[in-house]
């Protein structure tokens, strides 16, 4: 039977789960709510950086995103920090869609699959 290796786990979920070589994150959000659209986009990308790099992998590898945004109309200054942080790597398939969020103070969660 494969391996199924889990970080960050607590009673719900876990951070992230790897098995075969893929990686799955959890949605990531801002720890600070106090933030901008732009100030918590780039902070949950310096947390999925830092994921993936616990798990052995960087933007490079990156399959697919799932974005939320508590207002659409944050899409393109949203997407403005995701074309930075991406920079030269792949881009993988992704969705972007306005949702009610669990904390009216969140305003972006990003979830990532990668491989290693």
């Amino acid at each position: 039977m494969s391996k199924i290796t889990r970080q960050g786990s607590n009673a719900i979920l876990s951070g992230s789960v790897e098995y075969h070589n893929f990686v799955y994150l959890a949605g990531m959000t801002a720890d600070d709510l106090s933030l901008d659209i732009t100030g918590q986009t780039k902070q949950v990308l310096a947390k999925i950086t830092a994921a993936l790099e616990s798990n052995g992998t960087d933007t490079t590898r990156l399959l697919s995103a799932q974005i939320w945004l508590k207002d659409i109309r944050d899409r393109e200054a949203m997407n403005k920090c995701w074309v930075e942080w991406l920079g030269d790597a792949g881009r993988p398939a992704r969705a972007c869609v306005e949702a009610n969020m669990a904390d009216p103070r969140h305003l972006v969660e990003i979830m990532i699959t990668a491989c290693r």
